[in-house]
């Protein structure tokens, strides 16, 4: 069996390695237990003036939408990670609200002044619920930087509201390559390395489980309690 060292490894990247290797006979070294129980709260950010108006649908899959044939717009995209709490205990049935812009940039909501184009296959939003070890996955398109007045664009995000037991968090997932995250004061509103937590990685190689050409992101979310 392997071993693996995790010296060069973040949090976020111990984890994903951990879920996706579990069960297949892979050592880690000794520092994972500790890598993962030094937890911090995730960062707030704002919930911003998108919030769907209408009730989210519970869906795995934002890419289709409920009596349509069609499918949405853009690169094929796989969220996936776990709710814990600071302990680095799985927060079960925590439940995940999350919204997002379409892959030119644009809201479904009457409020979004973004010329940009609807997605008329596309709402953007989901609730989802943890399972027993705190998992979550959904399916849905990488979502566009937008702007946000005459000289500013927003990097390409997504919402997240998630509710355990005891707390909650609001908060936003940003794509570490995005031009525009230097200059977004609301990713920036955080110390670097809180910010770190809210950025990810695209992977190349999804699992051969997942759509082909699709990308996949590991994001997990921490809540004090849970």
């Amino acid at each position: 069996m392997a071993t693996y060292s995790i010296e060069h490894l973040g949090r976020r990247e111990i984890l994903m390695m951990s879920a996706v290797l579990a069960g297949a006979g892979v050592v880690f070294s000794p520092g994972l237990a500790a890598a993962e129980a030094a937890l911090q709260r995730t960062p707030d950010q704002i919930l911003g003036p998108f919030y769907p108006l209408s009730e989210l649908p519970q869906t795995a899959d934002l890419t289709r939408m409920a009596g349509r044939s069609g499918r949405a717009e853009g690169q094929v995209l796989y969220v996936m990670g776990r709710v814990l709490n600071l302990a680095g205990q799985p927060v079960r049935n925590a439940k995940i609200e999350v919204w997002q812009a379409n892959a030119h940039g644009r809201y479904t909501h009457p409020s979004d002044p973004n010329p940009a184009p609807l997605d008329p296959n596309f709402e953007g939003s989901a609730v989802l619920t943890t399972d027993a070890e705190g998992r979550y996955r959904f399916k849905t398109v990488k979502p566009a930087a937008y702007p946000a007045g005459p000289n500013r664009m927003r990097p390409a995000h997504i919402h997240f509201q998630v509710s355990g037991r005891q707390d909650k968090i609001v908060t936003q997932m940003y794509f570490e390559d995005d031009p525009y995250n230097a200059a977004d004061p609301f990713l920036n509103s955080v110390g670097e390395a809180a910010r770190q937590e809210l950025l990810v990685r695209k992977l190349l190689n999804p699992p051969p489980d997942l759509e082909p050409d699709s990308k996949m992101v590991m994001f997990d979310l921490v809540l004090y309690k849970g």
